[in-house]
């Protein structure tokens, strides 16, 4: 089985947020069939609810993998379990999040996974930490990432790490 390039997104807002992006990378690294290619920095984003809450801190590893994307978000499910992830309400802080962002050129449309996800293309603090890593990404049906991340301006995102 041949391997597929994967990106995942990364964001922390609670409980050490940095020190989890940063775990989350390593365990990255240690999954089945997965070896974590490349990482952007580290950036720090205010959170787009309208609650009061922490800044994220945001990253983006490139991963190539034998997983299937089912069995991959699977994974990554289990690692924010590990994490102390919880979900009270869309848009909760959150120790860790951890998005399937793209899978190869996968679209794909189901209750457990949307590919490309279905968000990133409109967010800074993806779309940056991506163009960092690979700035000519494609996302399906939507563009590249550096063109994309030009309609973000508005968002402010910091290098932090």
């Amino acid at each position: 089985m041949s391997a597929t390039t994967a990106y995942v997104g990364l964001g922390s807002n609670l409980d050490g947020p940095r020190a989890h992006v940063m775990r989350a990378l390593e365990e990255l690294a240690r999954l089945p069939g997965t070896r974590l290619v490349r990482r952007s920095a580290l950036y720090r984003s205010a959170p787009l609810a309208s609650t009061a809450q922490p800044d994220y801190v945001n990253a983006v590893a490139q991963l190539e993998t034998v997983l299937d994307p089912r069995r991959l978000l699977e994974e990554l499910s289990a690692i924010e379990a590990r994490h102390g992830r919880e979900r009270p309400f869309p848009n909760a802080p959150r120790t860790l999040d951890l998005d399937l962002l793209l899978y190869g050129q996968t679209v794909l449309a189901s209750p457990e996974l949307t590919l490309p996800h279905p968000r990133m293309h409109e967010r800074a603090f993806v779309l940056g930490p991506l163009a960092e890593i690979e700035p000519g990404a494609l996302i399906p049906g939507r563009g590249r990432v550096d063109e994309l991340m030009r309609a973000c301006r508005g968002q402010h995102i910091e290098r932090i790490a």
